[in-house]
């Protein structure tokens, strides 16, 4: 049994519905299966998504304001008015703000732009900044991913005679900021048909509205930002998207062909992927460290040397950024294993003075991802005597509600049920941590505690080809709204297993059936190798991808997760260097047995774990479910009895014997006959002195010899006396097979032939007889 360390849930998408989407679509299973998984339940709305195109988008002043918006800014540009456009400071604020600055520079404006410090200034309007604009003779603000929470910022930009246009996606509060022009695509006034819209996506429609055309040269910010915001990957914003991507795989920019070197892409290789691990971070990195302007001057620089310049710069702070990222992980990871307090804890509230606030929410994530526990990480500021930082949660905890349950120490706090933020004093750290302790254990289980893998696209190994894989890309892009199919292989067989990489920590594999097979790695999995036998079912989750060499395709699986619920024989049979096997065997987890005191006392130095000698009694209080046999047992019926007792789900099978017989085989009739003659010709024999002779003689081993001679003693043929064999006159006629020493030799020979030297396949159907025994019995009790 391999114990996945996640709860793997399998969803299945309607079979018939499928099948009608691959009759009626000309899609293969693979992509079906996605569609109907993705909640696809009609040929229309299936065949509407598949051909997505220009119709998908909206009028922009369809937006409520749009005009009055338009109207104002034109104004300006006509009066010459300075308008400042007013960003964000993580990557889809730098989008927004480039392509503001795009369109209003096209149109003649004057204007610039400015992006607040989020350690100076904090997220949103900022009312310096605000005072600082009024200073410069700026006679219109237009925010743009953000401004729709900035009430009081807003009146005071007001209250000094500026006009205010805000454009942002973020939820509305009870009150609107009191501005000219407020520009949301879910506005309480408005009827526009999508409210999804990025940041981004709103300061396009602006930028729509003010060209009087779709502006497609706009479209490689808006994939940028759209999907490093992680806003629903669905109707308007996924044609946005998808006619994006495409622009980016052919933009002549420069900040793209140099973020495309950094990145280390292919600019026609682009895709959601790219942008999400690639370029968002890095613009992402400006803002989390200090000031995220240069962002936008990157975006829009027309120099290819200065953008190359930039894009170093911005690979230089990601790299600082996943520097900062890893010391406070490490630091926070100590916290939780070396502080009670924490470390016990169903919630982890974990506060430092001195951690930088840009990079808290990675670090939350960090910790959920290793512990699988809601996590707020939280910087400590000991002038203003306050913490500030971020949560993230998981399934059935929901972080803003559990919260909102603890207002009297949390001034200020915001978010959703999976991700928050908050500033609090830092006397109530923790107060808060043992509030939320008390809170978590109220409504999450033990279940609830162990992270749970979502299998939704479930396969057959036939049904994958690199055709299929190909048109999944046809899906894309992927995200947020319509993740990533996470595919499962269910019930197969590994027909080759190999551990590679120069460490061999990672796993080459072939599963499936003889007739029908696919190729299968997972990176930093070779310890499966140890974990993993022949001969069993087990299923795999993961991913598909195409693998090209040497000009020739083929299908590959990248594997997530591997669990199989059978039991498992690992064969160490006939390795004779402990030190080679016993690496194999998890020895912590494992009790190693051995049914002959001999055996404990040769493998006693050899391994670091008390051997524990084979007994009746033993049962599953005493041994764990990782069972090493260091021995053959004395009979077949005590391996049985441990079998049924014990119940293990893994056995290692070594099988030691100093003295093996099976290879000289019984005597036959004839060779007792022979040597039964001789001894009654001589009358009597000197085994010590002449055993050998006779043993080369005769072209026997001297253990057979010796053998014989035992049989023939305990069924009182001959006495032996110092070393001397005598005929014993007149004995009594007996069955050679009715001596105890042939009955021991030959019932050890057959438990070598059954357990020592059998086939793999043969010494696992041995033990799976018995095993599914118990299990039957269980079932009828």
């Amino acid at each position: 049994m391999v114990m996945t360390t996640k709860r793997w849930r399998v969803e299945r998408p309607d079979e018939m519905l499928v099948k009608t989407f691959q009759k009626e679509l000309g899609i293969p299973a693979i992509s079906a299966k996605i569609l109907a998984a993705r909640g696809f339940d009609t040929i229309e709305s299936a065949r509407a998504f598949l051909n997505i195109d220009h119709q998908s988008t909206n009028d922009p002043f369809l937006m409520y304001g749009m005009q009055q918006a338009v109207d104002r800014i034109h104004q300006a540009i006509n009066n010459d008015e300075k308008i400042l456009v007013y960003g964000d400071y993580d990557a889809d604020g730098i989008t927004s703000t480039a392509v503001m600055m795009t369109v209003l520079r096209d149109l003649g404006a004057n204007v610039e732009h400015k992006i607040p410090n989020r350690f100076t200034d904090g997220y949103g309007p900022s009312e310096r900044l605000f005072r600082e604009a009024h200073e410069q003779n700026f006679k219109l603000i237009i925010t743009v991913d953000n401004g729709i929470s900035g009430n009081h910022e807003v009146q005071v930009a007001k209250e000094l005679g500026m006009d205010v246009i805000v454009t942002d996606h973020h939820e509305i509060g009870d009150e609107l900021p009191p501005a000219d022009v407020i520009i949301h695509p879910r506005h309480p006034e408005g009827e526009y048909p999508f409210g999804e819209l990025a940041g981004v996506g709103v300061a396009f429609k602006v930028a729509h509205a003010l060209y009087g055309e779709f502006p497609k040269h706009l479209l490689e910010f808006v994939a940028i930002g759209t999907i490093a915001d992680l806003v629903p990957l669905l109707e308007e914003n996924r044609y946005l998207v998808k006619q994006g991507i495409l622009a980016l795989q052919k933009s002549t920019r420069p900040s793209i062909k140099a973020l495309c070197t950094v990145a280390g892409t292919k600019q026609n290789d682009i895709t959601e992927e790219t942008i999400g691990f690639g370029f968002g971070p890095r613009l992402n990195a400006l803002g989390r460290l200090g000031d995220a302007n240069p962002g936008v001057d990157f975006l829009l620089e027309e120099n290819e040397a200065s953008a190359a310049t930039m894009a170093s710069l911005l690979n230089d702070k990601n790299k600082e950024r996943q520097g900062i990222v890893s010391d406070i992980t490490e630091q926070a990871v100590a916290m939780v294993e070396n502080i009670d307090e924490i470390r016990n804890s169903q919630v982890l509230v974990i506060a430092e003075e001195g951690w930088n606030p840009g990079v808290v929410g990675i670090v939350a994530s960090r910790l959920v991802e290793k512990y699988y526990k809601p996590t707020i990480i939280l910087c400590i500021d000991i002038e203003k005597g306050i913490a500030k930082g971020s949560a993230r949660s998981i399934e059935g905890f929901n972080m803003y509600k559990e919260l909102a349950k603890n207002r009297d120490i949390l001034p200020a706090f915001g978010g959703h049920p999976m991700a928050a933020g908050m500033t609090l004093a830092m006397e109530d750290v923790d107060e808060l941590r043992e509030r939320l302790d008390i809170q978590a254990r109220e409504c999450l289980t033990e279940e609830d505690l162990i992270p749970i893998l979502q299998v939704d696209i479930p396969l057959k190994i036939d049904e994958i080809d690199t055709d299929s894989i190909a048109e999944v890309r046809e899906l894309a892009p992927f995200g947020m709204g319509f993740p990533k199919p996470m595919y499962g292989i269910e019930d197969e067989h590994i027909q080759s297993m190999r551990k590679i990489g120069a460490n061999e920590d990672h796993l080459k594999m072939e599963i499936g059936q003889p007739d029908a097979t696919i190729d299968a790695v997972g990176f930093h999995k070779g310890y499966l190798a140890d974990e993993l036998t022949y001969g069993i079912n087990v299923s795999f989750a993961g991913d598909l991808q195409i693998n090209e060499w040497n000009g020739r395709k083929k299908p590959q699986f990248m594997i997530s997760d591997v669990r199989t619920d059978e039991w498992q024989l690992f064969d160490l049979r006939g390795i004779r260097q402990v030190a080679r096997w016993l690496q194999t065997v998890p020895v912590e987890e494992s009790t190693f047995i051995a049914f002959k005191p001999d055996t404990m006392q040769y493998y006693e130095s050899l391994i670091p774990k008390k051997i524990m000698p084979y007994s009746e009694e033993l049962s599953l209080e005493d041994v764990s479910p990782f069972v090493v046999l260091l021995d053959m047992p004395q009979d077949v019926q005590m391996l049985e009895d441990l079998l049924t007792n014990v119940k293990p789900t893994r056995i290692y099978a070594h099988f030691y014997i100093p003295d093996s017989h099976y290879f000289d085989g019984m005597p036959t009739r004839e060779q007792f006959g022979w040597y039964y003659t001789f001894l009654n010709k001589r009358r009597e024999f000197h085994l010590r002195q002449h055993l050998n002779d006779l043993a080369k003689h005769k072209g026997w081993s001297r253990d057979m010899l010796i053998f014989m001679t035992q049989v023939f003693f305990e069924l009182g043929f001959v006495t032996i006396e110092n070393g001397l064999a005598k005929i014993v006159e007149g004995a009594p006629k007996k069955q050679l097979s009715s001596a105890n020493v042939y009955k021991t030799r030959a019932q050890q020979m057959d438990l070598e032939q059954t357990l020592l030297y059998a086939p793999y396949k043969d010494l696992r159907q041995w033990f799976d007889a018995r095993l599914s025994a118990q299990t039957v019995s269980e079932e009828e009790q």
